[in-house]
């Protein structure tokens, strides 16, 4: 099976950067398709694949026309039972028996093979030939060496250097297997935008596609707003073959991520229905969905699948029994042990502050004196093309929390605090950070584009309208440091009730920076997990309160609790 790229005169050529990718650097991150390579191994085809009649160049272009240069749990304090460790069926005793008994037997060399160092920029098409003149079987070059990118998760643009120098030399034809090995690529660094470009352009040509193309397409689309089209790929599948555990925990992840619980308890029998043992990381989300949730069908839901791991024998890892603690405690009064109401939004609730923020905030705040409609327009474009982020930071005022020290040095120990924990990392800038200076190193500002996405917006623009568009439209997990407390924006808002929802989501996302001085680890204020509101469940009554001697602001909640409690 191959695949046509039409209409090229000059391939490699086309292969330049889009103008809002401009200044985003390119990112490496762990993810579960570290253990996996669906698609990427020989395996026996479920699916004929044909071609479609019609062409379709638009979809082709989507791929071709991309950019060249793209880009802890909280430890638990739980007691550990004490048991003897060398106990036939104690954890880890196999382990330590076939250390104590080492085979008498040499080990098994693996066999020699070519070897070759990887490129770490893409090459033009005279590199390529020089280095397939290199390799002894010449045969099996391109396929060998997109398979070797792949094992070392090597960058895209590199990636797509291969694509280009193939179609040249093939009257712009590029085989299936290399397509799909550039879709593991795709998926593994998580840009969306590519991700769908190739799920076009295999949606236009091929009526079926063998499993291992359907599981990297459904886990590429989980995180975008097209996340509903990896649940009709899973229905695809279904017509064929009964799914794997691993794709069935994908679309329930996507589910659970866009505050979809139903599709996802649905699938989560259907999987059951066939017999089908779900994975640990499955069971876990629906924990970690639930740690804040006011509702009995859910803890229902949530007992049942307590009640499956002890009939079926399974032992949560733990962080999976983290989880099941986290949940058991969360939003619960230290006096009384009743659950009060979370600071977490609803997904109607958020879906409605989200749609107010848009129109009140973005669209029609008074940003544009100090922005433009066509920067904001580019803006959006830039967040529309990346993962959805799990920070965004605004660059300069935390670059300014401490005076005395560089700008540049302050906001690199921040990102690369967060990069550490593998976080998809937005920071906002202005254009001048660009700039060589006492303030701003430009070598400090290189090792941030490797760690983070960055925007530039230009140094009269606001940056709060952009921060606040960021977070919300990549969802309510999302968080943002700032220690602006958005006053002005609030004030903004048009009732009461959406400026109650609006700080509450403030309370529950701004992570506030507490180190004391330069250098010093960078620690964040803890996020409560419950509502500071006056709270009754019935037969109790959870009331915040100031201390007499207290000046509390506006924007400021009370610490202290009274709770009372009816005598039954």
């Amino acid at each position: 099976m191959t695949f046509y790229f039409t209409g090229i005169r000059s391939f490699p050529k086309l292969w330049k950067s889009n103008s809002y990718l401009g200044l985003s650097s390119s990112h490496s991150y762990l993810s579960l398709f570290l253990k996996d390579c669906y698609g990427i191994r020989n395996q026996e085809k479920c699916f004929s694949v044909k071609t479609m009649s019609a062409q379709n160049t638009k979809a082709m272009n989507l791929l071709i026309a991309k950019a060249r240069c793209v880009r802890k749990l909280d430890e638990s304090s739980n007691k550990q039972v004490s048991a003897d460790s060398s106990h036939m069926f104690a954890a880890g005793a196999a382990k330590k028996r076939s250390q104590m008994n080492p085979s008498s037997k040499d080990p098994v060399l693996p066999p020699v093979e070519n070897i070759i160092q990887l490129p770490t920029k893409p090459l033009n098409s005279e590199e390529w030939d020089k280095l397939k003149e290199e390799f002894k079987e010449k045969a099996n070059f391109e396929n060998w060496i997109i398979l070797q990118m792949v094992k070392c998760h090597s960058s895209l643009d590199v990636a797509k250097s291969v694509l280009a120098w193939v179609a040249a030399k093939n009257s712009g034809i590029v085989g299936y297997d290399l397509l799909v090995k550039y879709l593991y690529l795709c998926v593994f660094h998580k840009q969306t935008s590519e991700i769908i470009d190739v799920y076009e352009i295999m949606k236009a040509r091929y009526k079926r596609l063998e499993s291992g193309a359907y599981t990297l397409l459904m886990r590429g689309l989980i995180y975008t707003d097209r996340w509903r089209e990896a649940l009709l790929l899973l229905e695809d599948l279904k017509k064929v073959m009964i799914p794997s555990k691993k794709n069935y925990d994908d679309c329930i992840q996507g589910a659970l991520f866009h505050q979809d619980v139903n599709v996802a308890w649905n699938l989560y029998q259907e999987l059951l229905s066939h017999d089908i043992v779900p994975m640990l990381e499955t069971l876990k989300a629906f924990f970690d969905f639930g740690k804040d949730m006011k509702d009995d069908q859910y803890s229902n839901k949530l007992h049942n699948i307590l009640l499956y791991l002890r009939n079926n024998q399974l032992y949560p890892g733990e962080s999976f029994a983290h989880s099941i603690k986290t949940w058991f405690e969360s939003g619960q009064c230290l006096g009384c042990g009743k659950t009060v109401e979370s600071i977490h939004l609803s997904s109607e609730e958020y879906e409605f502050l989200k749609e107010k923020i848009m129109r009140d905030v973005i669209d029609g705040g008074d940003q544009y004196k100090k922005t433009t409609p066509q920067e904001l327009k580019r803006f959006q474009n830039f967040v529309k093309y990346h993962p959805p982020f799990d920070v965004v930071i605004d660059g300069l005022n935390v670059a300014k929390m401490f005076p005395k020290a560089r700008e540049s040095q302050v906001l690199l120990n921040v990102v690369s605090h967060l990069a550490k924990q593998n976080l998809q990392v937005l920071v906002l800038g202005r254009k001048h950070m660009l700039t060589q200076n006492s303030r701003w190193r430009r070598v400090e500002m290189e090792k941030m584009q490797k760690q983070a996405s960055f925007f530039f917006a230009d140094n009269i623009s606001e940056d709060d309208p952009f921060l606040l568009y960021a977070t919300l439209h990549s969802g309510n997990h999302c968080k943002f440091i700032t220690k602006d407390l958005m006053r002005d924006h609030k004030a903004c808002l048009p009732d009461a009730k959406t400026q109650r929802l609006f700080f509450k989501w403030q309370q529950g996302h701004q992570l506030v920076i507490v180190s004391k001085h330069p250098g010093a680890k960078i620690t964040f204020q803890h996020i409560l997990s419950y509502d500071t509101v006056v709270q009754t469940t019935g037969d109790s009554w959870h009331i915040p309160y100031d201390d007499d001697l207290v000046e509390r602001y506006s924007y400021e909640v009370p610490t202290k609790w009274l709770c009372l409690h009816r005598k039954t």
